[in-house]
């Protein structure tokens, strides 16, 4: 374990036992649902390989600035995101309400945490669905034996109808996460991460092997990769930029919160390239894990969710050790999940701490109970409570129940207005020696990384704002 001290010399923490644990922590954070299921769909859908090198671009230019960014403000606070910037605030001689910035962050990770868990159960029960079929039918067919296209594609919309399943499912799904984080970086979150990772990253490339020997492989590189450039269209362009921007899981203040427990022997420029490289790659390989076995069973490769909980449960019915593989399949989306979740609950945790004092184990579990009333609030707005719309009163999130109104409220508003304050404050209102002590770089990639925070990270991220809460601006 590495103790690390706050930046006043007080204050002893528990911290990350190497730069590599935290990569781990960082990638699992960041690697989630996005990068398994929205990029490839995206980059599918708008124009294959332009697509992908512009989103690759965005990574480098706009999300692996504010990346660092975040890294750099805990690190240099050493203390909870809210903490942390009020301290770099007032060592700048700025106001201290700049740490209302990270604020938002923490409001915007426990929200997703709520909504998040029902997601994480619903995963929960796929590993089950596919458990108890390797039970009843060994693991050499197909998946789900005996079931119509009709019966597997009711499977999802069931679930949903089913309120009380989906609390269950939920409130399962925050426990796992509660018992890592209130066992503390070192004890909890670390060991999640240094064991999860791993066996995530072995079973995306697993996968991804199977289907380049089973499924329709080089027709999915040409999907995903065929490079249209007159596809690049100003909202596709766009798209990547928000893409690049939420896979990254930025403006939730969880970069800030892990940064402050890396110690001063982390070059924080060299870890978070790592970090944004390997989240890049997840996405890139996930496009080449789902695509050919989606192709083969020559089913609609249409995005989100749909593509996860019914598109690829269908086709793994026709593949041979369809049972086996749609096991490992949910088995890692889980893993990517919980390590995401992990990073979301120790937000509020890590605040709370901060904020009130108290002990870890009992504010983590104050933390996970109050997620899991939203969340179950959330599933039941598929269902009982479907026609109670919360924020029904403003016309940007007219007509959507509680799950959804926690995705919008946080994904247009919280999140990229998070995101573009912390730009402008570590670009403009920041002591710039302070910044120049924390982020690792110097000479020409220093001047290049300190205008990208100051000009084109403040651009883009108000161009992500301005759509997401004014939609009809983009062409049809």
């Amino acid at each position: 374990m590495v103790v690390t001290t706050a930046s006043d010399g007080t204050t002893p923490r528990d911290g990350w036992s190497s730069r590599s644990a935290f990569v781990l922590a960082a990638v699992g954070a960041a690697v989630g649902l996005g990068n398994l299921v929205r990029f490839p769909a995206e980059a599918a859908n708008n124009g294959g390989g332009a697509f992908v090198l512009f989103y690759v671009a965005c990574i480098v230019l706009i999300g692996l600035p504010v990346l660092l960014s975040e890294t750099l403000i805990g690190r240099h606070g050493q203390a909870s995101a809210v903490e942390s910037m009020k301290r770099l605030a007032a060592e700048s001689n700025a106001s201290k309400w700049w740490g209302g910035i990270a604020g938002l962050g923490v409001a915007a990770a426990f929200m997703i945490l709520a909504f998040y868990c029902v997601i994480g159960g619903w995963v929960l029960y796929y590993i089950g669905l596919f458990a108890a079929d390797i039970v009843q039918s060994g693991i050499s067919g197909g998946a789900l034996t005996g079931m119509s296209a009709e019966d597997i594609k009711a499977i999802f919309p069931d679930l949903l109808n089913n309120g009380f399943t989906m609390s269950v499912l939920d409130v399962a799904f925050v426990v796992i996460t509660v018992m890592f984080v209130a066992r503390g970086v070192s004890g909890g979150i670390e060991k999640a991460s240094v064991w999860l990772m791993p066996a995530f990253f072995m079973l995306l490339l697993g996968i991804t092997i199977y289907g380049a020997f089973t499924g329709a492989f080089s027709e999915a590189v040409g999907y995903l990769f065929t490079f249209d450039a007159s596809k690049l269209t100003g909202p596709v362009m766009l798209a990547a930029v928000g893409q690049a921007f939420f896979s990254l899981s930025l403006g939730v203040a969880g970069m800030m919160t892990y940064g402050s427990y890396v110690g001063r022997d982390v070059n924080l420029a060299k870890t978070s390239a790592t970090i944004a490289f390997a989240d890049t790659s997840v996405a890139l390989i996930a496009g080449l894990c789902i695509f050919p076995i989606v192709l083969a069973a020559g089913l609609s490769s249409d995005g989100g969710l749909g593509l996860m909980f019914d598109t690829l449960p269908h086709a793994f019915q026709s593949m041979p050790f369809g049972t086996l593989i749609g096991l490992a399949f949910f088995v890692m989306v889980g893993f990517a999940a919980l390590t995401s979740s992990i990073s979301l609950m120790e937000v509020p945790t890590a605040w709370a701490i901060d904020k009130f004092g108290l002990r870890r184990a009992p504010t983590a579990i104050s933390i996970a109970v109050a997620a899991a009333v939203l969340g179950i609030l959330s599933a039941y707005s598929f269902n009982a409570l479907s026609g109670f719309h919360p924020l029904g009163f403003i016309p940007l999130f007219e007509g959507e129940g509680i799950f959804s109104a926690l995705d919008s409220v946080t994904a247009k508003l919280f999140m990229p207005i998070g995101a573009l304050l912390v730009s402008i404050f570590v670009g403009w209102i920041a002591e710039r020696r302070l910044i120049d002590n924390e982020n690792g770089l110097s000479g020409g990639l220093h001047r290049f990384w300190l205008f990208l925070v100051r000009w084109l990270c403040p651009l883009a991220l108000t161009g992500i704002l301005i759509v997401g809460i004014f939609p009809s601006l983009l062409p049809a």
